[in-house]
């Protein structure tokens, strides 16, 4: 809640609620106005509402926090008394995280719509194709091997199979393939098709399989699984036109129903991932929204056909898995793919106790610019015990760490974020505080944080997406540690 004077536009108080949701403390929100939480052509017409009859604004704003957070939020407004004058009472409900499962289901519903379109079309295109093809090898068939014709219907037959080609990538965008799944050690099948891959990407790529061999097995299509991987492989050299590093990498993750309620078409579970992660060009957020679209490509004509990712975005969904993509530009890209696991699996109650046997006490420094990611870390540790700094930027970090007299025992931070990263942020901050541990945490795959330069091989890190006992269990892990992991290792 809020209390403001629509005349000056100040704040004259707020509640806790809103001093934590804005990042601002009560004191600080005294000395501020609209302004600085909305562009002023929001304010104005923010207030010109105040005047129409019904004395509420429309329901959904966007303004920003003291991180720089954009904020989607709900409000009514209500005039009272306060200090003997007339002014205004805000209610404010925080509607962000809905906003983004709304978009979420948008982007599916479209997939979905624009996946039986591409099925029909598919599936009409094979019976015509399926004519050609009879008809041409009928000519074929009564054609002398030194007839002039004969060229002329090879090529046309080429070009069919071509097109057959391109329309089962359709069918297996749609989720309209008959796959034959089997259950596979995902490891060997990617040793199998290992020497493929690298003369696929050329030399002046480096190929590294980062296999743990301790993964369950899945269910799936080998020769569907393998269309996948070229996919991802083809895409990630094409973003690497001057060289770089490519990493496959597979291990055991599970996913919780915290991280399944931030993204509504993933199913909390055991799962085994598979990542193709490059040091390449990257990608920026438009491009990211459009990258599973069949025929959306960013390569020039005649170099793609913009079928790759579609393809293996429907068959990871026909499997059941799901498909997420990290990238940033000029930091590579991370594609991580989640089958589900098919193992008897350690009961999550048992692994729970297991790694949350030894709580702690210390302080912490959290800095995580995603406002939901930082606050499910926040009260995970909270929960453990731990006393938490939180931070939205790194900038807020060093004023809060120079602000804390206390010793801070472990700093968390996320890698890529903007201004400075987290690498940089950790060598500032150990300058003052030496003793102080370090854990990074990413979208991006270690091996692919590693390769891309930006941390060392042995420093401490956490990927994304982690449930809370792994965060607990690795926070204790670097805490208990004797040798100091830091950026500077």
């Amino acid at each position: 809640m809020w209390i403001f004077d629509a005349e000056s536009r100040h704040f004259l108080e707020v509640n806790q609620s809103a001093a934590d949701l804005y990042g601002y403390s009560v004191e600080e929100f005294r000395s501020m106005s609209l302004n600085d939480i909305q562009p002023e052509e929001d304010v104005q017409r923010f207030l010109g509402k105040l005047h129409e009859p019904s004395k509420s604004p429309p329901s959904s704003w966007r303004q920003r926090t003291k991180s720089g957070r954009a904020l989607d939020v709900e409000i009514a407004v209500h005039d009272i008394q306060y200090g003997g004058q007339t002014v205004q009472l805000a209610v404010l409900m925080d509607v962000t995280g809905r906003r983004e499962l709304e978009e979420q289901l948008r982007q599916a519903q479209k997939m979905e719509a624009v996946g039986m379109l591409a099925g029909g079309v598919a599936h009409d295109f094979n019976n015509l194709l399926t004519i050609i093809h009879g008809y041409t090898q009928l000519i074929l068939n009564n054609l002398p091997p030194g007839d002039p014709n004969r060229h002329s219907a090879e090529q046309v037959m080429k070009a069919g199979e071509r097109a057959a080609g391109l329309t089962n990538q359709l069918l297996a965008f749609s989720r309209r393939q008959v796959l034959q799944l089997k259950i596979l050690d995902l490891n060997r099948a990617i040793s199998s098709v290992g020497v493929m891959l690298q003369r696929l990407i050329g030399e002046d790529i480096d190929l590294r399989l980062e296999l743990r061999p301790d993964i369950g097995r899945v269910s799936a299509d080998p020769s569907q699984l393998e269309q996948v991987l070229m996919n991802l492989v083809v895409n990630a050299r094409d973003a690497m036109p001057q060289g770089g590093t490519l990493t496959i990498e597979t291990a055991n993750v599970d996913l919780d129903e915290a991280y399944a309620g931030r993204h509504i078409t993933v199913k909390s579970g055991p799962y085994v991932l598979l990542a193709v992660s490059d040091t390449g060009s990257g990608m920026d957020e438009a491009t990211k929204e459009r990258l599973f679209e069949p025929f959306f490509t960013t390569k020039a004509p005649g170099k793609g056909t913009g079928l790759g990712l579609s393809t293996v975005f429907g068959i990871v969904k026909q499997c059941g898995g799901s498909v997420e993509v990290y990238s940033e530009p000029g930091q590579g890209s991370s594609v991580k793919i989640y089958l589900p696991r098919i193992e008897q699996a350690v009961p999550v109650e048992a692994e729970s106790r297991r790694k949350h046997s030894s709580r702690g006490n210390e302080t912490i420094l959290l800095v995580e610019d995603d406002e939901m990611v930082r606050n499910l870390v926040r009260e995970t540790l909270e929960r453990e015990g731990y006393r938490v700094i939180g931070a939205g930027d790194p900038l807020e970090a060093q004023r809060s760490a120079d602000a804390f007299r206390g010793k801070i025992q472990l700093l968390i931070t996320d890698v890529v974020m903007p201004r400075i990263s987290g690498k940089e942020l950790a060598g500032i901050l150990l300058q003052k505080r030496p003793a102080m541990k370090v854990l990074y945490m990413s979208g991006y795959t270690d091996s692919a944080i590693v390769n891309s330069g930006i941390l060392q091989k042995e420093v401490a890190f956490l990927q994304k997406p982690f449930t809370p006992a792994a965060l607990a269990g690795k926070v204790r892990e670097v805490l208990e540690n004797g040798k100091m992991l830091s950026a500077g290792e």
